[in-house]
């Protein structure tokens, strides 16, 4: 892919999004007074992030896959379940996923 295809698909890309950043501007504000929108609007960041968060723990291309960074994620659950500030919560779970990645090769 030459250069000017790249930028081109850089200019693309964010007249897209500036054209949707528009678009959600232009509408009308007593749309977004619905009250299932906006359960809709507190609620699907979480969903996109719970998803988001399960494809890049379990997944391999196309693969369901248990491995270290699983671990990982475990043990962010158990730091929050005992409630441990949200930097403790990072340093442990990147460091089972660390440990066991160096344990295992």
């Amino acid at each position: 892919m030459g250069s000017l295809s790249g930028w081109v698909m850089i200019a693309v890309t964010a007249a897209g999004c500036y054209a949707l950043k528009l678009a959600g501007l232009s509408v009308p504000a007593h749309w977004l007074e619905h009250p299932a929108l906006r359960r809709f609007a507190a609620l699907a960041p979480v969903a996109l992030l719970a998803a988001l968060t399960a494809v890049q723990t379990f997944g391999h291309d196309q693969a369901l896959t248990i491995d270290a960074r699983a671990a990982g994620v475990a043990a962010a659950a158990v730091a929050l379940l005992l409630r441990a500030p949200f930097l403790v919560v990072v340093i442990a779970a990147a460091a089972v996923t660390a440990g066991l990645r160096l344990l295992t090769g």
